[in-house]
């Protein structure tokens, strides 16, 4: 770490805190005492430069809360990206970000962002790198601009996440500021690490901070009204939740008859693989200090707690959260239990003990399902190691054990991730993960699959300078092999990668990746009924985002993929392209139009039975986004996709996997379908965390064995009306 994050670990002058107005301007008498940081560096690119541009923070603890402010220069000829955003939007935007671990132990912390145009995003930090924006939480913030530089300032009350209670009167956090600048993509930071790297939560500066705490009591009840157009009736329920913190080490979360009415909606998504769409969840009780329970385990999403299935399939009758600390000890307790016959109960209990240059966690979660007589236990320990400050290495084991009907299952999976930084740039990473045959997470947690071995190593560096006629800030370039087979030894692939990610100096970005992957075996497509042999597959990707020049951003990509029983001959293009307008700093439209022809895509049609198809696929959306003032938001979003998938041959799977052609059944045929998703909402902010919204949402899927063009495909979607309702909700937060 560098000289300026070692500087870190020293105290906050012991000068009384005085009260600081949230406004944006910066009193100078205000912030008397306060940590004053102005030793920014270039952090992206990730040269260590100093900053281009004129950046001060400052931190100062009081009574009411954690005070952050910036001053950031930005004269005129730094174009400003002023437009206003919704909540957790992001994007290529002027913005500062505050980010704080409160116990400073590299196990949890939280991000602050504010942009020039004074929206906000609140994210939680877990296992390092890993940033999720489901959770909102309730702070304080104001921007002041003049012609020469933009100011924030936030107001972080203690109440906002459990920390454990220090021992001396003093509290040691970890912190890291930045700022970005939205016209470059420039980043400045103190202290100079990043989140590129594989040790970032870790390598926040330790600032001492005098100890204080908040008791919080707050109470958010709601009602609801939905109209079913599509079917006729009306429905009214009620519920509410309940935060209590009566001090720092204690909080308590609870729900009854939780909300899961439509005001988020989800992607629409067409999905005929073996492996479920992972959604996020928007949901405010599960996700209010959420991160005590977020434990990867797995590849892509997976994880142990995967709160979308609660309520999956019956309504929640009520919730309890509870987290806290006892000593060094920091906890978490989840249950829930949904309603009627199909009702079932989950249990979730985590808890970490921090020791140093290691830090260990244990996780055991239980769901009952009374009504199939089911019963399923995990148990989970992670450790992770950090031997010196180039070496991160996590290891975790995890235990299922599955009753049903009077049988058992058990089984057991691992994973071993070591990141090493190599010096100039450089450094690797070696990943092996096990998963048992009978290992079962999905009662409560989400795996793709399991039955799987996976060993992949990856070299990478960095070049953080490129030449100043460069149209590129920087490159990062990795190369990747590994190795995939299940527990029976048949070898699924083989594969090698070359990826290389970008910053350029139009703030936007660009990545591609080049993959090819051995023939093997396909051992999910039957859903049970046998593996498959496939060919070599051969894979390329690209995309570029720019962000807002004059009254224009946007994205695009393209994707060429062989991965049906043609391989790489029988390869396919997709291509998207997403602009938005601007049509003021309020105001937006996002479109999105997407192409895709898979001339040999192969899909299960039961059993050991195989279908090759001609597809063509199609996606149109827009969205619509007005900023309303400070606290009205209109948004008007439609999407639609079309699929024309004609049958080429129909195969049977014999015992050794090789598929062999068969004449075709009447039963496996052309099909197609049309999907519409549209919805207008409305929400009127009254306080914070407490809103009004008014929903219309309509959508239907039309599917049928025959083949139609996109454009009559396109034609039936609009027409669509399988669901269509009017939602109207209010909440408010009561708090002392």
């Amino acid at each position: 770490m560098k000289l300026a994050a070692c500087l870190g670990a020293l105290a906050f002058a012991a000068a009384p805190a005085f009260a600081v107005e949230v406004d944006g301007r910066i009193d100078p008498s205000e912030w008397a005492g306060a940590r004053h940081i102005t030793d920014f560096e270039m952090v992206q690119p990730l040269n260590g430069e100093p900053a281009r541009l004129r950046t001060e923070a400052w931190v100062l603890a009081t009574p009411k809360g954690l005070a952050v402010a910036f001053r950031n220069q930005q004269p005129a000829d730094v174009p400003r990206t002023t437009q206003r955003t919704r909540r957790d939007e992001g994007g290529a935007l002027d913005r500062v970000n505050f980010m704080v671990d409160f116990d400073g132990d590299g196990r949890t912390g939280y991000d602050f962002m504010v942009t020039v145009g004074n929206g906000i995003s609140d994210e939680v930090i877990t296992s390092e790198r890993n940033f999720n924006t489901d959770w909102d939480g309730h702070w304080h913030h104001a921007v002041a601009q003049d012609a020469d530089s933009w100011s924030v300032e936030m107001l972080i009350p203690w109440h906002v996440a459990p920390m454990a209670k220090p021992a001396d009167g003093q509290r040691t956090l970890g912190i890291y500021v930045d700022r970005v600048v939205g016209s470059t993509g420039e980043r400045y930071g103190w202290p100079g690490i990043s989140f590129q790297r594989p040790r970032f939560l870790s390598e926040f500066a330790k600032i001492q901070v005098p100890h204080y705490e908040q008791a919080l009591l707050a109470v958010t009840p709601y009602v609801v009204g939905v109209s079913d157009i599509a079917n006729g009736g009306t429905d009214f329920d009620a519920g509410a939740d309940l935060f209590w913190k009566p001090n720092g080490q204690f909080q308590l979360s609870a729900t009854l008859n939780p909300d899961f009415g439509q005001v988020e909606s989800d992607d629409l998504v067409v999905n005929f693989g073996a492996v479920e769409t992972f959604f996020g969840d928007k949901r405010p009780f599960f996700t209010e200090n959420q991160g005590m329970f977020d434990v990867p385990f797995g590849a892509g999403n997976s994880r142990l707690l995967y709160t979308r299935r609660i309520g999956q399939f019956a309504d929640v009758d009520a919730a309890v959260k509870l987290n806290g600390s006892l000593g060094q000890v920091r906890y978490g307790l989840l249950a829930a239990t949904e309603d009627g016959d199909v009702g079932r109960d989950f249990f979730a209990l985590r808890a970490t003990r921090d020791f140093g240059a290691q830090d260990l966690g244990g996780m055991i979660t239980r769901v009952d399902v009374p009504f199939v007589d089911r019963e399923a236990t995990v148990t989970s320990v992670d450790h992770l190691w950090s031997p010196t400050p180039a070496w991160n290495i996590r290891s975790q084991v995890v235990a299922s054990s599955v009753r049903q009907g009077g049988a058992r299952s058990d089984d057991s999976g691992f994973q071993i991730r070591a990141d090493q930084e190599l010096g100039e740039g450089w450094r690797q990473q070696a990943y092996l993960l096990h998963l048992g045959d009978e290992l079962q997470l999905n009662d409560i947690g989400f795996i793709d699959r399991n039955d799987f071995n996976y060993l992949r190593y990856e070299l990478a560096r960095r070049y953080p300078n490129q030449p100043e006629d460069s149209k590129y800030a920087s490159h990062e370039w990795r190369w990747a092999a590994s190795t995939r087979r299940n527990d029976s030894g048949v070898s699924i692939a083989e594969a090698a990668a070359i990826q290389r990610y970008s910053e350029r100096r139009d703030g936007g970005n660009e990545f591609f990746d080049v993959a090819a992957w051995s023939s093997g075996h396909d051992d999910l497509i039957t859903r049970g009924n046998g593996v498959v042999r496939v060919p070599e597959k051969l894979y390329a990707f690209w995309e570029r985002a720019r962000p807002r020049q004059g009254f224009l951003s946007w994205e695009a990509s393209a994707r060429v993929a062989g991965e049906g029983l043609e391989g790489a001959s029988g390869a396919g293009l997709e291509l998207e392209f997403e602009p938005t307008l601007h049509f003021s700093d309020s105001l937006s439209l996002e479109l999105g139009v997407g192409v895709q022809h898979m001339p040999d895509w192969l899909l299960w049609r039961g059993g050991n039975r195989l279908g090759s198809y001609r597809a063509d696929v199609a996606t149109l959306g827009a969205s619509l986004q007005w900023q309303i003032g400070h606290r009205q938001e209109l948004r008007v979003k439609l999407e639609t996709i079309a699929l024309d998938a004609r049958l080429r041959q129909a195969w049977a799977v014999r015992a050794d996997g090789e598929p062999i052609a068969t004449a075709t059944p009447a039963d496996i045929t052309d099909f197609s379908l049309a999907n519409l998703g549209f919805q207008v909402r409305y929400r009127y902010e009254l306080a914070p965390l407490s809103d009004l919204y008014v929903v219309y949402g309509r959508g239907g899927l039309d599917q049928r064995d025959s083949g139609r063009s996109l454009a009559d495909l396109f034609g039936d979607a609009s027409s669509l009306a399988d669901t269509e309702q009017l939602l109207v909700k209010l909440s408010y937060r009561f708090a002392n």
